[in-house]
């Protein structure tokens, strides 16, 4: 995610002093950005490299002066309440910032003000090496694709798998944020096998199915408008894609934007 769509998401969608959560957090970018904005920060990460460069982040924004708190919490996004109840406070505590603590280990389902995540794509990814690249070896290592070696990792899942595990992560979600607060997962529709896979419109599904509300539908634009032309900045590999695709004849265009869905939690009813 890029920092400045994950700063535009907060800014929107909470205030100052509100916990802010992304159950998939990664290196940590939603999480530097919502101190930065005077939030609080709870990220959660399965895999520790990741984590570990998600906490060395954060170290970084409050050298730079960020003045909300966060932490990052090693485990499985799929059991956010128990993750919050048993780990969130003790992460709080230890790093010495309990004079805003949040009600998080005796509430936790009901507490977060917003959750903001880009889960993966359902498609590989890499990290790229292009000194190899240049001496002959592979642009990206198989040890460095899908976010972890691990094969029950997320990052590996496709088709009706992806999408079992992708409910299972949205429903705890819904389920820790406060009524009225919001979710807010930016995605991209995909081209699969000369196909377009409709991931924004199944991940819109997916969370009315754990009780949201589609509350709306932005578009992140990944380009530059110069001389009333969009200047796109794709990444190499959706550059290389969309050039073997033109090349076998394929009608089809480089996509230039991010689908940012934005969910709310229904308010609870007054009884009568």
């Amino acid at each position: 995610m890029l920092p400045e769509l994950a700063r535009r998401a907060i800014a929107a969608y909470s205030d100052p002093g509100d916990l802010v959560l992304d159950p998939m957090c990664g290196i940590g970018t939603t999480l530097v950005e919502a101190i930065h904005l005077d939030r609080d920060a709870l990220g959660v990460e399965l895999e520790r490299r990741w984590g570990a460069l998600a906490i060395a982040n954060i170290a970084l924004a409050r050298e730079q002066g960020a003045r909300g708190r966060a932490g990052v919490i090693e485990g499985d996004a799929r059991e956010l309440p128990r993750l919050l109840a048993t780990e969130a406070r003790t992460l709080m505590d230890r790093s010495g910032q309990t004079e805003r603590q949040h009600n998080v280990a005796t509430h936790p389902c009901g507490s977060v003000d917003l959750i903001v995540t880009s889960p993966p794509y359902a498609r590989e990814v890499g990290e790229l090496d292009k000194r190899a690249w240049g001496n002959g070896g592979d642009l990206c290592s198989p040890d460095a694709r899908n976010y972890s070696t691990d094969r029950e990792n997320l990052g590996h899942a496709r088709g009706r798998r992806y999408l079992r595990a992708m409910d299972e992560i949205y429903r705890p979600s819904a389920a820790v944020l406060k009524p009225g607060g919001f979710l807010i997962v930016v995605t991209k529709n995909l081209r699969i096998e000369s196909a377009l896979y409709d991931l924004a419109g199944q991940t819109v599904q997916l969370c009315r199915e754990a009780g949201l509300l589609y509350w709306q539908h932005v578009i992140g634009l990944l380009a530059t408008i110069r001389d009333c032309h969009l200047t796109p900045r794709p990444s190499f590999w959706q550059l290389m894609q969309t050039r073997k695709a033109l090349a076998r004849g394929e009608r089809t265009h480089l996509v230039v934007h991010e689908d940012v869905l934005v969910f709310r939690k229904p308010e609870t009813r007054r009884r009568r």
